[in-house]
């Protein structure tokens, strides 16, 4: 049964990719993500339901509209891939255990910010808004004191992300982090305890610095986006199961 759940899951994972994409794209446009249905960017033309399957129609199409014969970027199949793997891994991880929700909704955000964010520099608010709901909704069959911690969380990791912004913006006389970043730290607090907080915004920054050395140093200097790495940071730490106690204790035996 398990290979078949696998499957089952992998298969919503690319059906949900899909459908991320169309969010990632059209919000931070100002785009309706129910109408129009799908079309091609460049001629507007409106996708059959052969052109809309997960990968496999990328693969038919041979990477081309089917109607003006324009390249699809391949940045789609790769976002619907990458979705139903991480749906696969929370899966394989959790079983269908509440921490499966968990690790579906950070990977939902997670992927939905990886194309909104590297494409526009936008983290779409309503997005931010849903997803928190739904964390702390989630955290609600655990209990009302589970849905405290929660809360707490959210609040906690927002206002110290929001103080290391206005420290760094007053230190470097320019943004340091965007509003987006900020609301965004309060999905991932929801999750975390303050230890575990604390060491996110290090991991986060962690693997955000050589990405911000290279922009700083190379002759087209650019804006990181850092939600990307801020989501991917949680997914990490849900998946791993990862204590930052228990990791002390265990370096400091």
């Amino acid at each position: 049964m398990v290979i078949i759940y696998s499957i089952i899951v992998f298969i919503y994972g690319l059906l949900f990719g899909s459908f991320f994409n169309v969010v990632g794209y059209r919000l931070p446009n100002n785009l309706s993500i129910v109408s129009p249905g799908s079309f091609c960017p460049k001629c507007n033309h409106s996708l059959k339901w052969y052109e809309l399957i997960p990968v496999f129609s990328f693969i038919f199409l041979k990477g081309r509209c089917h109607k003006c014969g324009c390249r699809i970027s391949l940045f789609y199949p790769i976002i619907e891939l990458l979705t139903g793997i991480l749906f696969l891994i929370s899966y394989l991880v959790f079983g269908f255990a509440i921490q499966f929700v968990f690790a579906i909704l950070a990977s939902s955000f997670f992927v939905i910010v990886v194309v909104s964010d590297f494409s526009y520099l936008i983290i779409p608010d309503e997005v931010t808004i849903v997803f928190s709901i739904a964390s702390l909704v989630a955290h609600a069959f655990l209990g009302w004191q589970a849905l405290i911690n929660s809360m707490f969380g959210g609040l906690l990791l927002f206002t110290i992300i929001y103080v290391i912004r206005f420290l760094g913006n007053k230190a470097f006389k320019e943004d340091t982090l965007g509003g987006g970043d900020i609301k965004l730290m309060f999905f991932v607090g929801t999750f975390l305890t303050p230890f575990d907080g604390l060491f996110h915004i290090f991991l986060s920054s962690l693997l955000a610095s050589p990405f911000a050395i290279f922009s700083y140093f190379s002759k087209k200097k650019r804006v990181i986006p850092f939600g990307p790495f801020l989501l991917f940071s949680l997914l990490v730490m849900i998946l791993t199961k990862l204590d930052v106690i228990e990791l002390l204790n265990y370096f400091t035996k």
